[in-house]
């Protein structure tokens, strides 16, 4: 679909936007369905990547700060036009604070404001808008945009919990490869010439190496070539619905990692659903947000088999437990929660609980990894090492 600019005549006030359609007549229909008279609908052409302004890219922080400031200005009485004509033109990114100003210009022309945020998914997701509705509906828009920014913020801390975990070996593995393949294309090759004018067999682990830095040397594309066809066609399984269940169910299976993503699967799952609740959404409907944004598959569908099971009379515990994917602590605490009446409290407990859980799972694997990562790299450069000296101490017992 295009993106087409208009002008109109709101109230005798002339107004531009943006629309997108897949032509211009479209633009025009979709325009007059909204009750808006263009005079003017012409199409947005596509700046160049090189030499068109900077398209700059909104990120977590820009959503957290403008969600706090939209709490605080909301909270003082200020009318919602006016909080966004001012965000939007204060914002430090000019492409969000377009978007800003975009929802705006639809809030002018008779649209709420969960309404209007929804036409910019990319960064105003499900969950958001939802929320956004609830505290219209409610009255409580303050209230529910302060604790948005809340789960935003402890959200993005638990996503770099996560992504530090991963840094660490991913960057040991590497340094590794890259020391391998050193000595593999410019070391091994000065030995394997001296030790073919000496015209003696070679040890077993000798030969190993030398065809290992062969293999470097002369068929280094076979090897390129194989990582690229596993990425893309991991990338291909993983697009598939069944491909990514087998995944997801693999990777809660890992032996050290399993046990981390199962840790942050709760903690996003019990943040989300305790968020949601607590402002006023609907069970099934949040039930079905955090099935969504659940980020695992095998998570996904325990809580669309909840979800059903809750649709035929029964609690939220029950169904839960007997999907074997949350730990019994977390289903007997949402039991007491669902009894007690505070479910939302409850949940925001075991998310706190589960935050300082995945702070000391990282923890714990970066000690584990930081040794096992040492030796093995040790292991590695040692074989190669005492590989490459066989043959001088075999050459030495013959002498």
């Amino acid at each position: 679909m295009a993106t087409f600019i208009y002008k109109a005549k709101v109230k005798g006030k002339v107004q531009s936007g943006e629309v997108e359609a897949d032509d211009e007549k479209s633009a025009v229909a979709k325009l007059k369905l909204q009750k808006i008279r263009p005079t003017l609908v012409k199409e947005k052409k596509a700046q160049s990547a090189l030499f068109g302004p900077k398209v700059h890219k909104v990120t977590t922080r820009d959503v957290v700060i403008f969600t706090r400031q939209f709490s605080t200005m909301v909270d003082a009485g200020l009318p919602l036009v006016q909080c966004l004509d001012i965000l939007g033109k204060q914002s430090d990114n000019p492409t969000f604070g377009e978007k800003i100003l975009s929802v705006k210009s639809n809030i002018e022309m008779g649209n709420n404001l969960s309404e209007s945020m929804r036409k910019f998914p990319e960064i105003w997701d499900q969950l958001y808008c939802n929320l956004v509705e609830a505290g219209e509906v409610g009255g409580i828009l303050d209230i529910i945009l302060r604790r948005l920014a809340e789960y935003i913020e402890k959200a993005e801390a638990l996503k770099k919990k996560v992504k530090s975990a991963m840094v660490y070996p991913g960057a040991i593995v590497t340094v590794a490869f890259l020391v391998v393949a050193f000595l593999m294309i410019f070391v091994i090759p000065s030995f394997a010439t001296m030790f073919s004018k000496g015209g003696a067999e070679l040890p077993g682990p000798t030969q190993i190496v030398m065809d290992v830095s062969n293999f470097f040397q002369n068929q280094w594309y076979v090897m390129i070539g194989g990582f690229i066809a596993f990425f893309f066609t991991f990338k291909k399984v993983y697009a598939t619905r069944r491909g990514r269940i087998e995944i997801d169910r693999m990777a809660l299976k890992l032996p050290v990692f399993g046990m981390l993503i199962r840790k942050v699967s709760v903690a996003k799952f019990t943040r989300t659903l305790g968020t949601l609740i607590s402002s006023g959404v609907p069970l099934i409907e949040g039930l079905d947000i955090c099935a969504r944004t659940a980020g695992n598959s095998i998570v996904e569908i325990a809580v669309i088999k909840t979800i059903e099971a809750i649709k035929e009379g029964e609690t939220i515990a029950a169904p839960l437990s007997r999907e074997k994917v949350f730990p019994a602590m977390v289903i007997q605490m949402i039991d007491v929660g669902e009894s007690s009446g505070s479910l939302d409290k409850m949940l925001a407990k075991i998310a706190d609980f589960y935050d300082e859980e995945v702070d000391a799972a990282v923890d714990g694997l970066t000690a584990l990894l930081e040794p096992m990562l040492m030796v093995f790299l040790g292991c590695i450069v040692g074989f190669i090492v005492v590989a490459m000296y066989l043959p001088i101490f075999k050459m030495g017992e013959t002498i």
